[in-house]
């Protein structure tokens, strides 16, 4: 099979897409033709190498993956070649594209207890849009953050794939969603996409006009999952008891502190991390009854995967995306 190919941890250069052995089917397992593969920044901590996270090589990431059933072993039972399938990424033995081989290639094994049939109405490449991002989002929203309806809830980095699908979770669930971007441009889609108010955090000061706003009050819920220099002006922006949310640091994990804030306002930090089979069906579901909207999605051959890595560190893109065969 073809497949993009992380040869040594370091830069976009080290990805080769190139022939690479066919996953060996257990008899617990499914393989599955993949049809298309989302792209999530996880991908490119794989590809960088990040402290913690050992990644034995020759390694394909990729976890967002939908495609058709290839084959399945003795024990497996309900399912049947060409079903149309979504992955659940956690799986029993790890991330797909993590901690096992990924779906950044034309076939991908993974446990069978981790296959979910595809709803007829969602077509691969906005399946490929769904596991990761609305799963992560409705774990860090609800299960963890116990949202509320009425709550102001600030979202940095609200114009990729986690952001755009927790913009629409928070509406969804009755919350005024102001979304931060870094472009006018990004503002304006997100406004389309059902944000009360926007701020462009590359010609504003966020927290001061989240402040604003909440009319002097400060937000209820603020989803940082960016961290670097966004993290202590976060903090300034929450009310009394409010939450800050948090389920990555794209812009650095060891951002200054300042613990007067925490004490003062007597605030909750809480992290969310990965999410449920239960969760991903949940957002799949809510994608294609139209309860829930995809952003704009850019669809690449996964050929370029590193050209499309270098689009998503540049945050030069809007929602998500997608990788297909070539």
């Amino acid at each position: 099979m073809k497949a993009a190919v992380i040869e040594a941890q370091g830069g976009v250069e080290n990805i080769v897409y190139r022939d690479f052995p066919v996953p060996e089917v257990r008899p617990g397992d499914v393989l599955v033709n993949v049809k298309a593969c989302g792209l999530n920044y996880f991908d490119v901590f794989v590809r960088r190498g990040m402290p913690g996270l050992p990644v034995k090589l020759p390694f394909i990431s990729g976890g967002d993956v939908a495609g058709t059933v290839a084959g399945f072993g003795s024990e497996v039972k309900g399912f049947k070649i060409g079903d149309r399938v979504l992955l659940d990424p956690m799986t029993g033995e790890g991330m797909v594209g993590e901690q096992v081989q990924g779906g950044m290639a034309e076939f991908v094994r993974v446990q069978h207890q981790f296959v979910i049939p595809l709803d007829p109405r969602l077509s691969f490449e906005q399946a490929a849009c769904i596991p990761a991002n609305f799963g992560t989002a409705i774990r860090m929203l609800h299960t963890n953050g116990e949202i509320k309806a009425g709550d102001l809830v600030m979202i940095l980095g609200a114009s990729g794939g986690v952001g755009t699908a927790a913009v629409q979770l928070a509406k969804a669930h009755g919350a005024v969603v102001i979304a931060c971007a870094g472009s006018d441009q990004k503002c304006q889609r997100l406004k389309e996409l059902g944000a009360d108010k926007v701020i462009n955090y590359a010609t504003t000061d966020f927290s001061r006009e989240a402040w604003a706003i909440s009319g002097k009050k400060g937000v209820d819920v603020c989803v940082n999952f960016t961290g670097g220099d966004t993290w202590v002006p976060s903090l300034k922006a929450l009310k009394r008891y409010g939450k800050l949310l948090t389920c990555g640091a794209t812009a650095g994990f060891d951002p200054k502190e300042d613990i007067r804030y925490i004490w003062q306002r007597e605030l909750r930090i809480i992290g969310s991390n990965g999410y449920t089979k239960e969760d991903v069906t949940r957002g799949m579901i809510g994608v294609a009854d139209g309860s829930l909207r995809l952003p704009e999605v850019k669809v690449l051959p996964m050929s370029r995967l590193g050209e499309a890595e270098n689009m998503m560190e540049g945050r030069d893109f809007f929602g998500k995306i997608v990788l297909v065969p070539d």
